[in-house]
């Protein structure tokens, strides 16, 4: 194997079983990585460890050149920072920072919820026209997970035999492997228990809860897939995404009265100025209704 292989095999062993990344992170970290190793001329650790700013500034603007946008050049440079510092431990330094570059100015988005009814029958589409019944009960208890308990799709399609028998509240590992309780509302138990009544493959403590239809654990792609046929019926845009799903979670409680810290909790947010994106969501909301009711804008 080349010093370049043995590289990113260690840093992907790192990212996968060191710090328990999902694997779209993973692929995308190794992948920064691999470029940046692929435009310099020394690969060793200590090498990597010794890049300054200057050639760090230097590759990132020859991926702009070929035409990274300022979100993609983001976290790429985010990927590569990680990959020095995790060079620098490799070398046995006592600095193991990475050089100080300020990456591009990024615009939050706000995200664009479905309304609670649209959430609903999301679920309810997904069950209907599913071929088998056990895959429809399947798809319709995702759904409603992501929905009613806020879940990432990555967090509800890692549950295992071990979060059984689902009572009011259920744990959830998120992002850096994070754990936080969460409630469950008897619809989305009802649909959980549903789909595991009617599941031809057997439940273990250490098995998937959410079987494909050979058996293996159940792919984000096919969650997907399932939404983006239920979103096409509905007439609903593009935008609405099993993670669109999550929002519509957020803001709708939010919108409820719920207050930023305990909505923190909720959703596994590390920093409350991600969760304070929701206010603006509900703001606009509220913009929405009044420009709609409003006499004078009619």
């Amino acid at each position: 194997m080349s010093q370049r292989a043995d590289l990113l095999a260690a840093w992907h062993d790192h990212l996968a079983q060191g710090r328990r990344r999902s694997p779209h992170t993973v692929r995308a970290y190794v992948a920064a990585a691999a470029r940046l190793l692929d435009d310099l001329d020394e690969t060793g650790w200590a090498e990597l460890a010794r890049l300054d700013a200057a050639a760090l500034r230097q590759h990132l603007a020859r991926r702009r050149a070929d035409g990274l946008v300022n979100t993609s050049a983001a976290r790429e440079l985010s990927a590569i920072k990680a990959f020095l510092t995790f060079a620098g431990a490799q070398a046995g330094l006592a600095d193991t920072a990475a050089p100080r570059l300020r990456g591009p100015r990024i615009k939050k988005g706000i995200p664009r919820p479905v309304t609670p009814d649209d959430a609903v029958n999301l679920a309810a589409i997904v069950h209907d026209v599913a071929q088998e019944e056990w895959i429809g009960a399947r798809d319709r208890a995702v759904l409603l997970l992501l929905y009613g308990a806020g879940m990432r799709i990555a967090e509800a399609l890692s549950l295992t035999g071990a979060a059984l028998p689902l009572s009011e509240t259920i744990v959830v590992t998120g992002k850096g492997n994070k754990q936080r309780v969460v409630p469950l509302l008897p619809l989305v138990r009802d649909a959980v228990a549903d789909y595991l009544a009617k599941c031809p493959w057997p439940q273990g403590r250490d098995l998937p809860l959410f079987r494909g239809a050979k058996g293996g654990p159940l792919s984000q792609g096919m969650v997907q897939k399932a939404m983006a046929h239920a979103r096409n019926t509905l007439g609903l845009p593009s935008s609405a995404t099993p993670h669109a799903l999550r929002h519509s979670f957020a803001t709708h409680l939010l919108g409820a009265g719920a207050d930023l810290r305990s909505l923190q909790e909720l959703l596994g947010h590390a920093s409350l100025s991600s969760t304070q994106i929701y206010t603006k969501v509900d703001a606009a909301t509220l913009l929405d209704v009044y420009r709609n009711a409003h006499p004078r804008e009619r």
